[in-house]
């Protein structure tokens, strides 16, 4: 029986679902198990559908494909049901996402350390990796590396990537203006690049296509300064683009 109430609760569903799809899942990799789920939903429903109207057949088929494709999709999506479990189960993230309509003012010493290393970098054709990570992001990066929590400079952030170190191969995560891990494994792109990117584009990109994290890369072989966000790169010529796109990605 039709009531305002019914439709008040249902549009509220939608609204929390579009919400969370838009925040977590969207452009991700998950992205693909989600739109599944809502076709095995549309399954089931017209298996309802059909065995409600006396169509007992079509609706017997329908509800056994629905069960099928369900296994199928436990096995195929394992990986991303992993990460979306582990999403799920991180309690501290979830209290910054909580929290994140806080006022926050971007740390300009922090901004000022990451724009004068990436430019010293990218004239000396110093390979960097910096991954900027979204809330719930973290469970995406494969190894976190090794754990600095340190203050955000440029003299620190050169050292870790000179070619010399232990650590510059990997990727440094910057973590609520701080830099929280150096020598981080990130999960590599399946996509065909161009023959010009390297393993750190390609872990870059990999990274942008299974979170809304934002990462940096520092070309070695030409110096280019690039950002990968939902699986896309844009390449960075004025350091003053670079300097305003960075502090939207810190201010968040």
């Amino acid at each position: 029986m039709f009531s305002w109430i019914n439709l008040i609760q249902i549009l509220l569903i939608i609204v929390l679902i579009w919400f969370f799809y838009k925040t977590f899942i969207k452009n991700t990799s998950s992205e693909k198990l989600v739109r599944g789920l809502f076709g095995l939903a549309f399954l089931w429903g017209l298996g309802f559908t059909m065995s409600w109207a006396h169509l007992d057949l079509l609706g017997r088929f329908f509800h056994w494909t629905a069960l099928f494709l369900s296994i199928s999709l436990i096995v195929i999506f394992q990986p991303e049901l992993r990460k979306f479990f582990a999403l799920m189960g991180n309690v501290e993230q979830w209290r910054h996402v909580l929290s994140k309509g806080r006022t926050q003012q971007p740390n300009n010493k922090s901004l000022d350390a990451i724009v004068s290393a990436v430019e010293y970098m990218s004239q000396k054709h110093t390979g960097a990796l910096i991954v900027f990570p979204r809330s719930l992001d973290e469970s995406a990066i494969e190894k976190k590396g090794v754990d600095i929590d340190a203050k955000i400079t440029s003299e620190l952030l050169l050292t870790i990537f000179f070619n010399k170190t232990p650590l510059h191969d990997g990727a440094v995560i910057i973590s609520r203006n701080r830099i929280a891990y150096a020598g981080a494994i990130l999960p590599l792109s399946q996509n065909n690049l161009n023959w010009k990117y390297g393993t750190r584009h390609r872990a870059a990109l990999g990274l942008s296509e299974v979170s809304g994290a934002t990462i940096l890369v520092v070309s070695e072989e030409s110096g280019d300064i690039s950002i990968a966000e939902r699986g896309k790169f844009t390449k960075y010529d004025d350091i003053q683009k670079l300097r305003a796109k960075l502090m939207k990605v810190l201010d968040k």
